[in-house]
Protein backbone atom coordinates (compact mmCIF):
# COMPACT_ATOMS: atom_id res chain seq x y z
CA UNK A 1 0.00 0.00 0.00
CA UNK A 2 1.29 3.44 -0.94
CA UNK A 3 2.33 5.47 2.10
CA UNK A 4 -0.43 8.04 2.62
CA UNK A 5 -0.50 10.77 5.24
CA UNK A 6 -2.99 9.60 7.85
CA UNK A 7 -6.03 11.65 8.76
CA UNK A 8 -9.00 11.22 11.16
CA UNK A 9 -10.48 7.85 10.21
CA UNK A 10 -14.06 6.58 10.36
CA UNK A 11 -15.04 2.91 10.27
CA UNK A 12 -18.03 0.82 9.25
CA UNK A 13 -19.82 -0.99 12.10
CA UNK A 14 -19.84 -4.80 12.08
CA UNK A 15 -23.14 -6.25 13.30
CA UNK A 16 -23.17 -9.51 15.25
CA UNK A 17 -26.08 -11.88 15.91
CA UNK A 18 -26.45 -12.80 19.56
CA UNK A 19 -29.02 -15.05 21.21
CA UNK A 20 -29.70 -12.26 23.74
CA UNK A 21 -29.77 -9.39 21.23
CA UNK A 22 -32.56 -7.16 19.97
CA UNK A 23 -33.19 -4.38 17.44
CA UNK A 24 -32.41 -1.22 19.43
CA UNK A 25 -29.05 -0.55 17.76
CA UNK A 26 -31.02 0.48 14.66
CA UNK A 27 -31.89 3.78 16.36
CA UNK A 28 -28.27 4.40 17.40
CA UNK A 29 -26.34 3.66 14.20
CA UNK A 30 -27.10 4.81 10.66
CA UNK A 31 -26.21 1.48 9.01
CA UNK A 32 -29.42 -0.61 8.69
CA UNK A 33 -29.63 -3.73 10.83
CA UNK A 34 -29.75 -7.10 9.05
CA UNK A 35 -33.39 -8.08 8.57
CA UNK A 36 -35.04 -10.13 11.32
CA UNK A 37 -31.86 -11.09 13.22
CA UNK A 38 -31.36 -10.47 16.94
CA UNK A 39 -28.40 -8.08 16.80
CA UNK A 40 -26.57 -8.01 20.11
CA UNK A 41 -23.35 -6.26 19.15
CA UNK A 42 -22.03 -3.64 16.76
CA UNK A 43 -18.23 -3.76 16.64
CA UNK A 44 -17.31 -0.19 15.76
CA UNK A 45 -13.51 -0.44 16.02
CA UNK A 46 -12.02 -3.92 15.76
CA UNK A 47 -8.57 -5.19 14.89
CA UNK A 48 -9.58 -8.87 15.01
CA UNK A 49 -8.64 -11.30 12.25
CA UNK A 50 -12.21 -12.56 11.93
CA UNK A 51 -13.88 -9.13 12.06
CA UNK A 52 -11.51 -6.33 10.96
CA UNK A 53 -12.85 -2.78 10.83
CA UNK A 54 -12.61 -1.05 7.45
CA UNK A 55 -12.10 2.67 6.80
CA UNK A 56 -15.10 4.37 5.16
CA UNK A 57 -13.74 7.87 4.50
CA UNK A 58 -10.99 9.43 2.39
CA UNK A 59 -8.15 7.95 0.35
CA UNK A 60 -7.77 4.96 2.67
CA UNK A 61 -11.37 3.79 2.22
CA UNK A 62 -11.53 -0.01 2.29
CA UNK A 63 -8.29 -0.45 4.23
CA UNK A 64 -8.47 -2.31 7.53
CA UNK A 65 -6.97 -1.06 10.76
CA UNK A 66 -4.58 -4.01 10.47
CA UNK A 67 -3.39 -2.63 7.11
CA UNK A 68 -2.66 0.71 8.77
CA UNK A 69 -0.70 -1.05 11.53
CA UNK A 70 1.44 -2.76 8.91
CA UNK A 71 2.11 0.20 6.63
CA UNK A 72 1.71 3.33 8.77
CA UNK A 73 2.48 2.26 12.34
CA UNK A 74 4.46 5.32 13.40
CA UNK A 75 1.88 7.75 12.00
CA UNK A 76 -0.92 5.82 13.68
CA UNK A 77 0.59 4.95 17.05
CA UNK A 78 3.19 7.66 17.62
CA UNK A 79 4.92 7.24 20.97
CA UNK A 80 4.00 3.53 21.17
CA UNK A 81 6.75 2.28 18.78
CA UNK A 82 6.43 -1.46 18.16
CA UNK A 83 4.77 -1.92 21.56
CA UNK A 84 1.52 -3.30 20.18
CA UNK A 85 1.14 -6.00 17.56
CA UNK A 86 -2.40 -4.82 16.84
CA UNK A 87 -4.71 -2.04 17.99
CA UNK A 88 -5.04 -2.73 21.73
CA UNK A 89 -8.72 -1.85 22.22
CA UNK A 90 -12.00 -3.27 20.91
CA UNK A 91 -15.02 -0.93 20.90
CA UNK A 92 -18.65 -2.03 20.69
CA UNK A 93 -22.26 -1.09 21.19
CA UNK A 94 -24.35 -3.81 22.90
CA UNK A 95 -28.11 -4.28 22.81
CA UNK A 96 -28.80 -6.68 25.65
CA UNK A 97 -32.51 -7.33 25.13
CA UNK A 98 -32.18 -10.41 27.33
CA UNK A 99 -29.62 -11.08 30.02
CA UNK A 100 -26.25 -12.37 28.78
CA UNK A 101 -24.62 -15.51 30.09
CA UNK A 102 -22.94 -15.26 33.49
CA UNK A 103 -19.30 -15.01 32.48
CA UNK A 104 -15.70 -14.36 33.48
CA UNK A 105 -12.65 -13.13 31.55
CA UNK A 106 -9.06 -14.04 32.43
CA UNK A 107 -6.47 -11.43 33.42
CA UNK A 108 -3.36 -10.77 31.36
CA UNK A 109 -1.37 -12.81 33.89
CA UNK A 110 -3.49 -15.98 33.50
CA UNK A 111 -1.70 -16.98 30.31
CA UNK A 112 -2.63 -20.66 30.61
CA UNK A 113 -6.22 -19.68 29.75
CA UNK A 114 -5.40 -17.25 26.92
CA UNK A 115 -4.84 -18.36 23.31
CA UNK A 116 -1.50 -17.41 21.77
CA UNK A 117 -1.55 -13.85 20.48
CA UNK A 118 -4.52 -12.84 22.61
CA UNK A 119 -4.72 -11.07 25.97
CA UNK A 120 -6.81 -10.98 29.10
CA UNK A 121 -9.96 -8.91 29.09
CA UNK A 122 -10.82 -5.96 31.28
CA UNK A 123 -13.86 -4.09 29.94
CA UNK A 124 -16.13 -1.19 30.84
CA UNK A 125 -19.63 -0.03 29.98
CA UNK A 126 -21.31 3.33 29.60
CA UNK A 127 -25.08 2.83 29.92
CA UNK A 128 -26.97 4.49 27.05
CA UNK A 129 -30.52 3.16 27.42
CA UNK A 130 -32.41 1.21 30.07
CA UNK A 131 -35.68 -0.72 30.20
CA UNK A 132 -38.11 -1.78 32.90
CA UNK A 133 -36.18 -5.01 33.53
CA UNK A 134 -32.67 -3.51 33.37
CA UNK A 135 -30.13 -5.22 35.59
CA UNK A 136 -26.36 -5.44 35.92
CA UNK A 137 -24.74 -8.28 37.80
CA UNK A 138 -21.17 -7.30 38.71
CA UNK A 139 -19.05 -9.08 41.28
CA UNK A 140 -19.91 -11.66 43.92
CA UNK A 141 -21.80 -11.47 47.17
CA UNK A 142 -19.19 -11.10 49.96
CA UNK A 143 -19.81 -14.59 51.25
CA UNK A 144 -19.56 -16.36 47.87
CA UNK A 145 -16.93 -19.09 47.51
CA UNK A 146 -16.04 -21.68 44.92
CA UNK A 147 -18.07 -24.18 46.93
CA UNK A 148 -21.22 -22.01 47.02
CA UNK A 149 -20.89 -21.30 43.30
CA UNK A 150 -20.63 -25.00 42.44
CA UNK A 151 -23.64 -25.74 44.65
CA UNK A 152 -25.66 -22.98 42.99
CA UNK A 153 -24.77 -24.33 39.54
CA UNK A 154 -26.26 -27.70 40.49
CA UNK A 155 -29.44 -25.96 41.71
CA UNK A 156 -29.58 -23.55 38.71
CA UNK A 157 -29.48 -20.58 41.10
CA UNK A 158 -26.15 -18.95 40.24
CA UNK A 159 -27.61 -15.46 40.61
CA UNK A 160 -27.90 -16.08 44.37
CA UNK A 161 -24.12 -15.58 44.52
CA UNK A 162 -24.02 -12.43 42.39
CA UNK A 163 -24.15 -8.78 43.44
CA UNK A 164 -26.45 -6.67 41.26
CA UNK A 165 -27.96 -3.21 40.82
CA UNK A 166 -30.45 -1.43 38.56
CA UNK A 167 -28.49 0.79 36.15
CA UNK A 168 -29.34 4.34 35.11
CA UNK A 169 -28.59 6.07 31.82
CA UNK A 170 -25.09 7.54 32.00
CA UNK A 171 -23.71 5.02 34.52
CA UNK A 172 -20.12 3.91 33.99
CA UNK A 173 -19.24 0.40 35.14
CA UNK A 174 -15.70 -1.02 35.15
CA UNK A 175 -15.46 -4.82 34.90
CA UNK A 176 -11.91 -5.84 35.73
CA UNK A 177 -10.68 -9.21 34.49
CA UNK A 178 -11.74 -11.94 36.91
CA UNK A 179 -15.06 -10.26 37.80
CA UNK A 180 -18.15 -12.45 37.46
CA UNK A 181 -20.67 -10.39 35.49
CA UNK A 182 -23.62 -10.11 33.13
CA UNK A 183 -26.28 -7.57 32.18
CA UNK A 184 -29.74 -7.43 30.66
CA UNK A 185 -32.35 -5.07 29.15
CA UNK A 186 -29.81 -2.29 28.52
CA UNK A 187 -28.00 -0.67 25.62
CA UNK A 188 -24.38 0.13 26.44
CA UNK A 189 -21.18 1.33 24.86
CA UNK A 190 -18.31 -1.03 25.67
CA UNK A 191 -14.56 -0.46 25.65
CA UNK A 192 -12.32 -3.44 26.33
CA UNK A 193 -8.92 -4.96 25.82
CA UNK A 194 -8.65 -6.36 22.32
CA UNK A 195 -9.56 -9.88 23.37
CA UNK A 196 -12.35 -12.34 22.63
CA UNK A 197 -11.68 -14.70 25.55
CA UNK A 198 -14.89 -15.35 27.45
CA UNK A 199 -15.70 -18.26 29.77
CA UNK A 200 -19.40 -18.92 30.38
CA UNK A 201 -20.30 -19.98 33.89
CA UNK A 202 -24.06 -20.23 33.37
CA UNK A 203 -26.50 -19.44 30.53
CA UNK A 204 -29.89 -19.48 32.27
CA UNK A 205 -30.73 -22.94 30.83
CA UNK A 206 -31.78 -21.46 27.49
CA UNK A 207 -31.58 -22.86 23.97
CA UNK A 208 -30.26 -21.04 20.90
CA UNK A 209 -33.16 -20.89 18.41
CA UNK A 210 -30.72 -21.00 15.49
CA UNK A 211 -29.08 -24.25 16.57
CA UNK A 212 -31.76 -25.80 18.75
CA UNK A 213 -29.11 -26.47 21.38
CA UNK A 214 -27.80 -24.85 24.57
CA UNK A 215 -24.60 -22.87 24.20
CA UNK A 216 -21.40 -24.39 25.51
CA UNK A 217 -20.23 -23.59 29.03
CA UNK A 218 -16.63 -23.46 30.25
CA UNK A 219 -17.22 -24.11 33.94
CA UNK A 220 -13.73 -25.07 35.07
CA UNK A 221 -12.00 -22.29 33.17
CA UNK A 222 -14.53 -19.74 34.42
CA UNK A 223 -14.17 -20.78 38.05
CA UNK A 224 -10.36 -20.84 37.75
CA UNK A 225 -10.38 -17.23 36.49
CA UNK A 226 -12.70 -15.77 39.16
CA UNK A 227 -11.18 -13.11 41.37
CA UNK A 228 -13.11 -13.72 44.59
CA UNK A 229 -12.12 -10.28 45.94
CA UNK A 230 -14.22 -8.57 43.24
CA UNK A 231 -17.47 -8.12 45.15
CA UNK A 232 -20.46 -5.79 44.77
CA UNK A 233 -19.23 -3.70 41.84
CA UNK A 234 -21.33 -0.58 41.25
CA UNK A 235 -21.28 2.49 38.99
CA UNK A 236 -18.22 4.72 39.24
CA UNK A 237 -18.58 8.35 40.23
CA UNK A 238 -17.42 10.55 37.33
CA UNK A 239 -14.58 12.99 38.00
CA UNK A 240 -15.30 16.48 36.64
CA UNK A 241 -12.21 17.91 34.93
CA UNK A 242 -13.87 20.93 33.30
CA UNK A 243 -17.38 22.27 33.92
CA UNK A 244 -17.65 25.18 31.59
CA UNK A 245 -18.84 26.02 29.06
CA UNK A 246 -18.80 22.28 28.26
CA UNK A 247 -18.69 19.48 30.81
CA UNK A 248 -15.70 17.13 30.66
CA UNK A 249 -15.92 14.11 32.97
CA UNK A 250 -13.41 11.30 33.40
CA UNK A 251 -15.43 8.09 33.66
CA UNK A 252 -12.70 5.41 33.55
CA UNK A 253 -9.03 5.65 34.48
CA UNK A 254 -7.63 2.14 34.18
CA UNK A 255 -4.24 0.80 33.10
CA UNK A 256 -5.89 -0.61 29.96
CA UNK A 257 -7.80 2.49 28.84
CA UNK A 258 -9.08 5.89 29.92
CA UNK A 259 -12.44 7.39 28.91
CA UNK A 260 -13.89 10.89 29.15
CA UNK A 261 -17.43 12.10 28.44
CA UNK A 262 -17.80 15.57 26.92
CA UNK A 263 -21.24 17.22 26.99
CA UNK A 264 -22.14 20.61 25.53
CA UNK A 265 -22.51 22.77 22.42
CA UNK A 266 -19.36 24.96 22.50
CA UNK A 267 -16.11 24.11 20.67
CA UNK A 268 -13.52 22.12 22.62
CA UNK A 269 -10.21 20.36 22.01
CA UNK A 270 -9.77 16.60 21.61
CA UNK A 271 -6.83 14.31 20.94
CA UNK A 272 -3.30 14.41 22.27
CA UNK A 273 0.08 15.02 20.71
CA UNK A 274 2.03 11.96 19.53
CA UNK A 275 -0.56 9.39 20.59
CA UNK A 276 -3.84 8.16 19.06
CA UNK A 277 -7.23 8.88 20.56
CA UNK A 278 -10.70 7.54 19.68
CA UNK A 279 -13.95 9.52 19.58
CA UNK A 280 -17.44 7.98 19.80
CA UNK A 281 -20.53 10.15 19.35
CA UNK A 282 -23.41 9.22 21.64
CA UNK A 283 -25.79 12.13 20.94
CA UNK A 284 -25.87 14.93 18.39
CA UNK A 285 -23.23 15.68 15.78
CA UNK A 286 -20.21 17.86 15.10
CA UNK A 287 -17.04 18.39 13.10
CA UNK A 288 -13.38 17.82 13.87
CA UNK A 289 -10.80 20.08 12.22
CA UNK A 290 -7.38 18.71 11.25
CA UNK A 291 -4.86 20.16 8.79
CA UNK A 292 -7.48 22.64 7.51
CA UNK A 293 -9.95 19.87 6.66
CA UNK A 294 -13.26 19.12 8.39
CA UNK A 295 -14.40 15.62 9.40
CA UNK A 296 -18.03 15.08 10.41
CA UNK A 297 -19.04 12.79 13.27
CA UNK A 298 -22.63 11.85 14.06
CA UNK A 299 -24.58 9.74 16.52
CA UNK A 300 -23.31 6.16 16.73
CA UNK A 301 -20.14 6.86 14.73
CA UNK A 302 -16.51 6.29 15.72
CA UNK A 303 -13.44 8.28 14.68
CA UNK A 304 -9.80 7.36 15.24
CA UNK A 305 -7.45 10.33 15.50
CA UNK A 306 -3.98 9.04 14.50
CA UNK A 307 -1.00 10.13 16.57
CA UNK A 308 0.28 12.23 13.67
CA UNK A 309 -2.84 14.44 13.86
CA UNK A 310 -2.36 15.25 17.55
CA UNK A 311 -4.68 17.72 19.27
CA UNK A 312 -7.62 18.99 17.20
CA UNK A 313 -10.53 21.40 17.69
CA UNK A 314 -14.01 19.89 17.69
CA UNK A 315 -17.10 21.98 16.92
CA UNK A 316 -20.51 20.60 17.99
CA UNK A 317 -23.52 21.36 15.81
CA UNK A 318 -25.84 21.92 18.75
CA UNK A 319 -25.90 19.96 22.01
CA UNK A 320 -23.94 16.72 21.84
CA UNK A 321 -22.39 13.97 23.95
CA UNK A 322 -18.99 12.65 22.90
CA UNK A 323 -16.77 9.97 24.40
CA UNK A 324 -12.98 10.27 24.11
CA UNK A 325 -10.85 7.18 24.71
CA UNK A 326 -7.13 6.89 25.40
CA UNK A 327 -4.94 3.83 24.90
CA UNK A 328 -3.11 1.85 27.62
CA UNK A 329 -0.35 3.56 29.60
CA UNK A 330 -0.92 6.95 28.04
Amino acid sequence: MEQIQLYPLKFEPIYQYRIWGGRRLGSLLSKPLPAHDQIGEAWILSDRDDHPSKVINGKLKGQTIGDLFEHSYEQLMGKHPEKFKRFPLLLKFLDCKEVLSVQVHPSDQQKIYIPKGDSGKTEAWVVLETGKDSIIYAGLKPWATEETIRESLEKHKVSDNLAHFKPKTGDGVLIKAGTVHTLGDVVVFEVQENSDVTFRLYDWDRVDKKTGKPRDLQLEEAIACINFTQTEIGPLKPVTEDDGPDLRERIFDDTHFKLWRLTGSSPFMVGKEATPRVLVCIEGKGELESNNDLYSLGKGEVMLIPAVNGTCPFVPKGEMVLLEIALPEE
